[in-house]
C-alpha cells in the first residue's frame, strides 16, 4: 500500500488533535490521561498537545495541568452568537425567567444527545449542575423528551440505550406511556429523572417547517415544583415556545 499522500496525512493530524481536545474536555489533565483516552503514543500525544497550547486551544495550570484554552473559548460564543435559536429566544427566556423566578433553559439536540444553549438562573438559592456547552441525555431530561416528541417510533429504543442497565421492557414501555401523554399536551415534565430533587416542565421550538429545533424548560427544586404547579406551568411554557417558533417562521 503506498503511503498516505499529504491530504490524508493532513486529515489524520486533524483528527488525532481533535481527540485530545475532546479527552481534555472530558477530563484528561496530563499526559499520560491524554495518551489513556485516545491511544496515542506518548510522542504523537506530547506533540499534539503542544501545538494546540500555542494556538491557545489548550493551556496549561500551574505549569503541567491541561484544560481548554482561550480560543475555544471565543469560538464558542462565536458558534452560539451564528445559531439564530439563541438570539431569537434570549428576551423570551429572560421574560419568563423574571415572571417565574425559577431556572430556565435553552438546549437543541446534537449528536444525540441534549446541548445546552442557555441558561437563566433562578432566584430561589439553589443552583442546578446544569451549565451552558453541557450534554446530557435525551430520555432523562425534560428539554429531552421535549426535543423527542415527534419521533414516537425512536422512544423506547432511545430509552433503552441511554439506560445504564438494559431497560426492561415494562420500563421502556412506561416511558413510551409518558411520552405519548407528554404529546398531547404539548409540554413534558422531568420528574426528578436527571437530577433528585429537581423537577421541570418543557416544550418544544420548531421551525418554519414545523420541525423540533430546540427546546424550552422552566426548572426549579421540588418544593416549588409540586405537581399542581407543574401543570399550572404547561400553558405558559408552550406559550413561550410558539412565540420562539413563530420568530423562527413557524405558522401553526
Amino acid at each position: 500500500m503506498p503511503p498516505p499522500g499529504p491530504s490524508l496525512a493532513g486529515a489524520q493530524t486533524l483528527a488525532r488533535g481533535l481527540e485530545v481536545l475532546r479527552a481534555v474536555a472530558g477530563g484528561a489533565t496530563n499526559l499520560r490521561e491524554v495518551q489513556d483516552a485516545t491511544g496515542l503514543s506518548r510522542s504523537t500525544a506530547h506533540r499534539l498537545v503542544q501545538l494546540l497550547r500555542d494556538y491557545g486551544y489548550l493551556r496549561s495550570v500551574g505549569g503541567a495541568a491541561y484544560v481548554l484554552g482561550p480560543t475555544l473559548i471565543e469560538l464558542g460564543f462565536r458558534a452560539v452568537e451564528q445559531n439564530p435559536v439563541p438570539r431569537v429566544a434570549r428576551p423570551l427566556l429572560q421574560e419568563l425567567a423574571d415572571s417565574l423566578k425559577d431556572t430556565v433553559h435553552l438546549a437543541i439536540e446534537d449528536s444525540g444527545q441534549v446541548l445546552y444553549l442557555d441558561k437563566i438562573n433562578g432566584q430561589r438559592g439553589a443552583e442546578m449542575r446544569s451549565r451552558v456547552g453541557q450534554r446530557m441525555p435525551l430520555t432523562r431530561t425534560g428539554v429531552g423528551m421535549a426535543l423527542l416528541l415527534d419521533r414516537s417510533e425512536q422512544w423506547t429504543s432511545l430509552y433503552e440505550a441511554e439506560t445504564a442497565v438494559n431497560a426492561a421492557a415494562r420500563a421502556a414501555g412506561h416511558f413510551a406511556g409518558r411520552m405519548r401523554r407528554y404529546r398531547a399536551q404539548g409540554a413534558t415534565f422531568d420528574l426528578e429523572d436527571n437530577e433528585i430533587g429537581i423537577r421541570c416542565v418543557a416544550a418544544p421550538v420548531r421551525d418554519a417547517t414545523n420541525r423540533i429545533v430546540a427546546a424550552i424548560s422552566v426548572s426549579a427544586t421540588t418544593p416549588y415544583m409540586p405537581a399542581t404547579r407543574m401543570r399550572s406551568l404547561v400553558p405558559v411554557v408552550v406559550r413561550i415556545s410558539q412565540q420562539v417558533s413563530r420568530r423562527l417562521g413557524h405558522v401553526a
